[in-house]
């Protein structure tokens, strides 16, 4: 499937800070016209070779620029349920990274250059959302220690108490990415993703963009949300247990179940910058401009700034002991 312009015939793609699909061509706005793919691995302007892989669902064509967005892999069992569209274009994901990692001396001179920057790619990674439920139980015993003087004399007093707490929490659309290929760390420190923007899946927000189907079912990746899950549930149990001078817990249990799971796409800027036979690689969320990454460091800039900071110390101690020498 591709998005072709009625007025010339270009690849019309959705333009995040637009919010609209524009021809980067002649410029028109919502001029698209839609066509289905014929089920090959081509593409459809120039002929050549698609490489989408295992799990691609949106590619870019490497002779052309041209994307494409495979109709089978966002049909039926495939077909999201949501999409978060990009709000973040590609230039103020640029300037975010720069405005970033610019003050970082060790990095090396291209890291943020114009030329490896236009290489960046916003790619839209398919995630998991569960609804959760959890059942919290807190059974222990707190102290309040009181602590006053009279005279000369200080006095102490230890009042203790049955701590019994028993509470649900209920979580929507707990995330955990269902790609293999992305550090799961990484995409954790992406979050939080504001749900408000989530819109019913259409292929138009693709257009653009690369684009990746879920590697597993649910199940799989169900783990990572409970353990989030879990984590806020205790969190918030413990909020109602504060108070206390000391706390000693007998038993403590989160429960926590899964109730639905819904597949949507998420916006993630990727930035991949090889050094030394090592790729970097930096990502924004597309959404709320969130960065993590990795940075390389550049031995020749350390070793340069090793030696400017040496020379300049030598030089302040020769002058240090010129001025005591004429003493």
């Amino acid at each position: 499937m591709i998005f072709k312009c009625q007025s010339c015939g270009g690849n019309v793609v959705y333009d995040p800070e637009q919010g609209r699909m524009h021809c980067p061509y002649c410029d028109g706005v919502d001029t698209q016209k839609q066509e289905a793919g014929d089920g090959r691995m081509v593409c459809k302007n120039c002929g050549a070779p698609l490489e989408a892989g295992e799990f691609g669902s949106a590619v870019r064509c490497a002779y052309c620029g041209q994307y494409t967005i495979l109709d089978d892999r966002i049909g039926d069992a495939y077909r999201p349920r949501f999409i978060l569209p990009f709000k973040i274009g590609k230039r103020e994901a640029s300037e975010r990274l720069q405005g970033e990692f610019k003050n970082r001396i060790f990095a090396p001179d291209s890291f943020l250059s114009e030329a490896t920057l236009s290489r960046m790619e916003g790619s839209y990674v398919p995630f998991w959302l569960y609804d959760m439920a959890a059942d919290c139980h807190y059974d222990g015993t707190g102290t309040r220690v009181r602590v006053w003087r009279s005279g000369d004399t200080e006095y102490t007093e230890t009042s203790w108490f049955h701590v019994l707490r028993d509470m649900q929490v209920q979580f929507d659309k707990v995330p955990a990415d269902a790609s293999r290929q992305l550090p799961d760390e990484i995409m954790d420190l992406m979050e939080p993703y504001e749900y408000g923007g989530l819109q019913d899946f259409t292929p138009e927000y693709m257009s653009g963009f690369l684009g990746e189907v879920y590697n597993g079912p649910s199940e799989e990746f169900s783990p990572r949300a409970q353990e989030k899950a879990r984590a806020d549930a205790k969190s918030l149990l413990m909020q109602t247990v504060s108070g206390y001078s000391t706390l000693i817990p007998n038993q403590e249990t989160v429960d926590v179940r899964q109730q639905d799971a819904q597949y949507a796409l998420l916006p993630v800027w990727c930035y991949r910058y090889r050094y030394r036979d090592r790729d970097y690689d930096c990502y924004v969320n597309g959404q709320t401009g969130k960065m993590a990454g990795e940075l390389p460091l550049s031995v020749p800039c350390m070793l340069l700034y090793t030696g400017t900071f040496f020379a300049c110390l030598t030089a302040v101690l020769m002058l240090i002991w010129a001025c005591i020498s004429l003493f």
